[in-house]
């Protein structure tokens, strides 16, 4: 809490003040995540080349693929640690929303770490077995989100975008909801992740849009004119999700195609888990669904893949997530993300304009 120690000193040297501002604390705690995710980032790919942390390829998935084996995994690390060290700088570390939303990307970090340990050690892509996996993945974040209801005052409402005054309270099965809304974003970013810079992208403006709700909605002037839910605290989430977008477009840097590294489960996890939390804290569950397009298209290619073939034995796509029936259907891989990336854009501009429209 540098930020903290430097405004101490504001009646000595007013200039001190500035530190005081959200603002000016979001753009230092990107340049910072930036710089160290991105000067860090040749050490810790060699640091996961001489432990032999390479990606293990599918066998039934498309042939080009196959060059990528032994690419190394787990980058999502590098993003990680990059951005805690601009978040205990420079941000209020005595917010609980700036906690819960921590403990979310940690807490499903750890569990993208095992998984992808096991994957990497037994040379398979099994990894953790999905049960388990989801079963820590509802515990963290009912947790996190109980606790917040119970003795932080987190509203229970949930709101339709587009209009104003269009709400439904749950009471406290809200936190199963948002529970849902948590580890429903962080798999389907999971599912995401099978191309060179395809989900990173999506994550990064998705972050970037959160970021911008999280102080529209904790600035009391601001959010009553757009006559949006005011969340007290939750401008301090903006340079929380400066840092995430930063350490992303650091991680960017080495993770375009071709690929030095993959983010692993540890990176999607976390990245899903934050965005899904972000979305909970500033009462945006539902224009996730918008916002988070790009991912909810490629959870729902998987779940109709599955169901088609168990309920009538054909497949509807030639092969899910939905950017692998695109490879195999003829198109280069950069364009398939290049075109992910412009309907992402797309959709972010989508859900700010719901900031106008109620």
């Amino acid at each position: 809490m540098l930020y903290q120690l430097l405004f101490s000193f504001a009646d000595q040297f007013s200039a001190f003040n500035v530190f005081h501002y959200i603002t000016v604390r979001t753009f230092i705690a990107f340049f910072t995540a930036f710089l160290l995710c991105w000067m860090w980032g040749p050490y810790f790919i060699q640091r996961l080349r001489d432990n032999q942390i390479g990606q293990a390829i599918r066998e039934d998935g498309p042939q080009t693929h196959k060059k990528k084996a032994g690419t190394p995994t787990m980058g999502g690390g590098l993003i990680l640690l990059s951005t805690l060290i601009p978040v205990l700088l420079w941000v209020d570390m005595l917010n609980p929303l700036v906690w819960a939303v921590l403990i979310v990307t940690w807490g499903f970090g750890a569990i993208g770490y095992i998984d992808d340990w096991m994957k990497v050690s037994k040379k398979n892509t099994k990894g953790l077995p999905g049960r388990i996996r989801l079963v820590g993945e509802f515990l963290i974040s009912a947790g996190v989100v109980f606790v917040l209801v119970r003795w932080f005052g987190l509203s229970t409402k949930v709101h339709f975008p587009f209009f104003k005054n269009l709400n439904l309270d749950l009471g406290y099965l809200y936190i199963a909801f948002a529970s849902l809304v948590i580890v429903g974003t962080a798999n389907a970013v999971n599912l995401t992740d099978g191309l060179d810079g395809l989900a990173i992208v999506p994550v990064i403006i998705s972050a970037s849009t959160l970021g911008l709700f999280a102080y529209v909605s904790g600035h009391y002037a601001i959010s009553s004119y757009l006559q949006i839910p005011h969340v007290i605290g939750a401008g301090e989430l903006t340079p929380v999700a400066a840092s995430i977008v930063a350490g992303s477009l650091g991680f960017l840097w080495y993770n375009a195609f071709p690929a030095q590294v993959f983010m692993g489960d540890v990176g999607s996890l976390s990245l899903g888990g934050f965005l899904g939390t972000m979305a909970v804290l500033t009462n945006n569950e539902i224009l996730m669904l918008i916002l988070g397009g790009v991912f909810v298209i490629e959870a729902v290619s998987v779940i109709m893949q599955v169901a088609s073939f168990k309920l009538t034995g054909k497949r509807v796509f030639k092969m899910a997530p939905i950017h692998h029936h695109y490879e195999l259907k003829g198109l280069t891989e950069n364009k398939i993300i290049v075109r992910f990336w412009i309907i992402s854009i797309l959709l972010a501009i989508l859900s700010l304009a719901t900031l106008k429209l109620r």
